[in-house]
């Protein structure tokens, strides 16, 4: 089976497209080497890709017919993924948490008391 198809299959990208576009983007391995979505996989074979700045890597179990359900998932694959990856993300979610989108205006009069007394701290 295609690794494009495959990772549609087990339901790591919701359309096919999406698995097409992140193989050309050089976002997924199959033993270390950088894919084409025509690139065939088989049983035993690992996958690393890049999906929401996570790096998920999988054992191919088996290999589905064709797309399978949310629970059947675990079937035709084996999760891999080191924990410090989801850790990572949590920690990146914080950061973003004060994080001011550009064009959204002038600071408000807490974010000058925040900015402030952050400036009072460090001298």
């Amino acid at each position: 089976m295609r690794i494009d198809k495959y990772l549609w299959c087990i339901r790591y990208y919701k359309t096919r497209t999406l698995a097409t576009t992140a193989c050309k983007k050089g976002q997924v391995r199959v033993n270390k080497e950088i894919v084409k979505p025509s690139r065939e996989v088989y049983a035993l074979d690992t996958i690393e890709l890049r999906k929401n700045q996570i790096n998920y890597k999988l054992v191919v179990n088996d290999i589905p017919q064709s797309r399978v359900g949310a629970k059947l998932v675990d079937i035709y694959r084996t999760d891999i993924t080191p924990k410090e990856q989801f850790e990572a993300q949590e920690l990146l979610k914080y950061s973003k948490d004060y994080y001011r989108k550009k064009g959204i205006g002038r600071p408000t009069k807490k974010d000058r008391r925040d900015i402030d007394s952050f400036t009072d701290e460090n001298e």
